[in-house]
């Protein structure tokens, strides 16, 4: 990795975050900085993102997923769903220390990758489940992310049933993914996303008030 192209990603999150409205400490845009460059070493083998610069990598991906962070309640337990390059769980892991987060990804080679990149940011809060998410029971989770699952339109009504009614569900799409959750009566908020005409995050509140996993506090 080129010192020259990590320069231009610290540079253009430093340029660009506030247009996302996202703050960054220096010790935070460090740990990205890892990140990136951990990324930037495994993508030619696995093609976690479509090939981008510096620059379009800090605020396509990088700061687009920062924008579900202020959506975490305090002390999140938060798990992503095909979590491919770790987005957008391990820059909101970065800028968020009291969450913590379970990574559920089908492909056993990204998973490695994403023990290697937690590993390389310091991450500690995290575990990671090499399995498709309809294989496993439903998390004890305050927020559910998705950004790029395979098939999305298709597993969507599945993740929905899937997901706790008590946590809420952060999904990175355009307006067809919230014409499908209209049209599966789901009720959800849009969010747009800086730098695009078309992104969206879309944002479905918990469906119930009971803690997903902490029905024993109330006995």
């Amino acid at each position: 990795m080129h010192e020259k192209t990590t320069e231009e990603f610290a540079r253009a999150l430093d340029r660009h975050a506030a247009e996302f409205g996202v703050r960054l400490e220096r010790e935070q845009t460090a740990q990205l900085c890892a990140y990136y460059e951990i990324f930037a070493t495994w993508n030619a083998r696995l093609h976690l993102v479509a090939p981008c610069s510096p620059t379009e990598f800090a605020t396509r991906h990088v700061l687009e997923s920062l924008t579900a962070a202020a959506h975490f309640p305090p002390n999140a337990r938060v798990t992503d769903v095909g979590s491919g390059a770790g987005l957008p769980l391990i820059p909101c892991l970065i800028v968020r220390p009291d969450a913590q987060g379970t990574f559920v990804e089908a492909s056993r080679k990204k998973a490695i990758f994403l023990r290697e990149a937690l590993r390389a940011t310091a991450v500690g809060r995290a575990q990671v489940i090499a399995e498709r998410f309809e294989n496993l029971p439903s998390p004890a989770a305050d927020v559910i992310t998705c950004r790029a699952l395979e098939r999305f339109s298709r597993m969507l009504p599945q993740l929905i049933k899937w997901a706790p009614p008590a946590s809420a569900l952060l999904l990175f799409g355009g307006p067809e993914l919230s014409a499908q959750l209209n049209d599966l009566g789901v009720p959800h908020e849009r969010a747009a996303l800086p730098r695009s005409r078309q992104r969206l995050l879309l944002i479905v509140p918990p469906r119930s008030d009971e803690a997903p996993g902490r029905e024993s506090d109330h006995r």
